[in-house]
């Protein structure tokens, strides 16, 4: 038996390493300066032995706390290498490559996900299928009233209106619970079974849009448990009632995230630990690890190996990047929470990297910015698409809500600032409406910076073929070589809530190569100058020149191959269910709105970033190619108004029919040809 006398400012921890003896409790409240002693005591002051007897003999809950202690000796390694024994590093790097490896041998603490390690046929564990789900902005509203007004004032609480039985389509009122039943029953009958895991981006409470009933803590509180108790009915296990362990309560994992209407008052998120990530670590207590709750706590923050060793989700708070948070000051000085969200967001991706394994970044509101509008702070905008270009090799993709509008967007690497990422200069201001009015005008914003995008692919016949290898040259370079890497992609899904139609989006991801694959370990850095006493910078290190392009970028392993939308037509719905009320059963269902993977429109092989490039040049394209042209009364505007009289207009210039399709599934197709064609022009394009 060995005894250590771990001091630190918090007391005195006597930490006993004899196998089932040990005691560690007291490390799910430590301090992070205990835990970094308790580390260091361990490495330096424990025979081999010992510690290879704790790490692999010890309760698993025991060793989520080892290893929680051991990534904070890693951060603080990764930031103070001068501070840092020489004989602590020799032994450090091992010790990492445990700590940040899921060990299949032993019960793991961490919420169950799909395994990719080897398993016992009793265990019955469920093949990976390549397939992800992505719910975002529901907004419960338990006020909701059918048969209500539907006007801003009234919010589908009061009056007489059109409110129908599954929501007011086009509208600004939340969803009611109807829809919410409706949503999780189709999502039980239909995808329950052939889904890995899901990344939910937040606002799952009603909107403050009420004087009469303004909204409560608790209200916000219990929107939210509502949705958990949802997942917990399609996704819960059967065999757990007498399982003590909350974070074994899934089939597959949920990795949910802060939306800006998830906290009163909304947008305004202050520095924590603060009442809202102490409330959340109760409220998705089933889905955080144990041993990522304290960073939880301290800002909202975390991630889950969705595939252990293979894929991680990380889940940002990006209250703290918001414009409209006036509690946050963006993410160029330390004292910020932004600013220390990134560090913690550069520490575990170069982890990632390290274990050769990949990462997806999701939040809520997601990095918009063009000439006039921007979401975040330009601090954090600008940190965010650094970290992106650095760590290209590791990122899979981003994934984010709020909008309600389906779009994507691109972060140009080249914008890039270091001056206003380390706080020399002042970025200038921009609005943060992006209000439904608004929408219009941030698209062809969006547009016209597309349109700006590096020269086209030549490939016209009139072209020698020396002028057109010159061109092609030119393009590479102008783009960031053969993958595009000088850009980055985020994604953007529409809502459940209806301000146009229910949207749901389940992606489609490589999985060839991916179980049984096996996981590299630490290299230990050679030659390091033990005497230098540079500053390091907090600018993330880019993978080396030898590493493959990411996923990102190149077809493999983990690659997104496409996304498949589905929309829920209330219209139809909601006039079905009003003429048929007494029929059994129900008319809800969600219905294919399109399917990138046989698009023709878009015509995307798959979603790596020079697809996007080219869709997004076609898009921002005022001289499109002839296959890219349409005359818009051809065009079928939405599948959900097919059947409506055509009305009969004077013959119009042919049209980009790309942008064309961009704009009608931005709004879901709820928007029909006239406003499409007032509010975008298409008549004069």
């Amino acid at each position: 038996m060995v005894v250590l006398d771990v001091t630190s400012d918090s007391g005195t921890l006597h930490v006993i390493t004899n196998l089932r003896t040990l005691e560690l409790d007291d490390l799910l409240i430590a301090t992070r300066g205990n835990r970094l002693a308790l580390i260091g005591h361990l490495l330096l002051g424990v025979p081999d032995d010992v510690v290879h007897d704790l790490l692999h003999s010890a309760h698993a809950r025991h060793q989520a706390l080892v290893r929680a202690a051991a990534l904070d000796y890693g951060a603080f390694y990764l930031d103070h290498p001068q501070k840092t024994p020489s004989t602590m590093i020799r032994l450090l790097i091992p010790f990492l490559a445990w700590a940040t490896t899921s060990h299949c041998t032993v019960d793991s603490t961490l919420q169950k996900p799909l395994t990719a390690c080897p398993v016992s046929s009793e265990l019955n564990t469920p093949k990976l299928r390549g397939r992800f789900l992505h719910i975002t902005d529901v907004h419960p509203d338990r006020y909701y009233s059918q048969g209500s007004s539907t006007d801003e004032d009234d919010a589908c609480h009061w009056g007489q209106g059109s409110a129908g039985l599954f929501g007011a389509e086009r509208t600004d009122c939340d969803s009611p619970i109807t829809l919410v039943n409706a949503t999780f029953q189709w999502i039980n009958d239909n995808l329950k079974d052939s889904i890995d895991f899901i990344v939910w981006t937040g606002d799952s409470a009603r909107h403050d849009n009420d004087e009469l009933i303004p909204r409560t803590e608790e209200q916000v509180i219990e929107l939210n448990e509502l949705l958990v108790t949802k997942f917990v009915e399609v996704f819960g296990k059967d065999d757990n009632i007498n399982d003590t362990d909350p974070t074994n309560d899934f089939t597959i994992p949920i990795v949910p995230n802060f939306g800006n209407n998830d906290i009163l008052p909304h947008n305004i998120f202050t520095q924590g630990p603060n009442r809202w990530t102490k409330a959340f670590s109760h409220v998705w207590r089933k889905f955080i690890p144990e041993e990522q709750r304290h960073s939880f706590e301290r800002g909202g923050w975390f991630f889950v190996e969705v595939i252990p060793n293979q894929l991680a989700v990380f889940s940002l708070n990006t209250l703290y990047f918001f414009n409209s948070n006036t509690a946050a000051d963006g993410c160029a000085d330390r004292s910020e929470p932004g600013y220390e969200q990134f560090e913690w967001l550069r520490i575990q991706l170069q982890f990632i990297r390290q274990r050769g394994m990949k990462a997806i970044l999701t939040g809520h509101v997601p990095p918009a910015r063009t000439e006039s509008k921007q979401s975040w702070d330009e601090t954090c905008w600008q940190k965010y698409t650094l970290w992106l270009q650095q760590y290209r090799d590791v990122i899979v993709g981003g994934l984010y809500g709020h909008m309600n509008i389906d779009h994507f967007m691109l972060q140009d690497s080249k914008q890039i600032d270091m001056k206003l990422i380390t706080g020399e200069v002042e970025p200038a201001g921009k609005s943060n409406d992006f209000s439904v009015q608004s929408s219009a005008e941030y698209l062809t914003e969006l547009r016209i910076g597309w349109s700006k995008l590096p020269g086209k692919e030549a490939h016209n016949g009139d072209l020698n073929v020396k002028r057109q290898k010159s061109e092609h040259e030119r393009f590479l370079e102008e783009i960031g070589g053969e993958w595009g890497e000088r850009y980055s992609a985020t994604l953007v899904s529409a809502s459940v809530v209806p301000n146009y139609y229910p949207t749901l989006r389940v992606f489609e991801y490589n999985t060839t190569g991916v179980e049984g694959v096996a996981v590299p370990g630490f290299e230990e850095t050679k030659n390091r100058d033990k005497h230098s006493k540079k500053h390091q910078s907090t600018k993330p290190k880019p993978p080396s020149k030898s590493q493959p392009p990411g996923p990102a970028y190149s077809p493999q392993s983990l690659s997104l191959l496409g996304y498949t939308q589905y929309f829920a037509n209330l219209t139809r719905i909601n006039a079905a269910f009003s003429s048929n009320r007494t029929s059994p059963g129900s008319p809800f269902t969600f219905e294919l709105e399109y399917d990138t993977r046989n698009d023709t429109v878009y015509g995307l092989s798959d979603l790596t970033m020079r697809n996007y490039i080219h869709l997004a040049a076609r898009i921002g394209s005022h001289k499109p190619r002839s296959d890219d042209l349409d005359d818009l009364d051809d065009l079928s505007v939405t599948k959900k108004n097919k059947h409506k009289k055509k009305k009969h207009h004077k013959k119009r210039k042919a049209i980009n029919k790309v942008w064309f399709a961009f704009v009608n599934r931005a709004f879901v197709g709820a928007k029909d040809e006239e406003t499409l064609r007032d509010q975008f022009g298409f008549a004069d394009n």
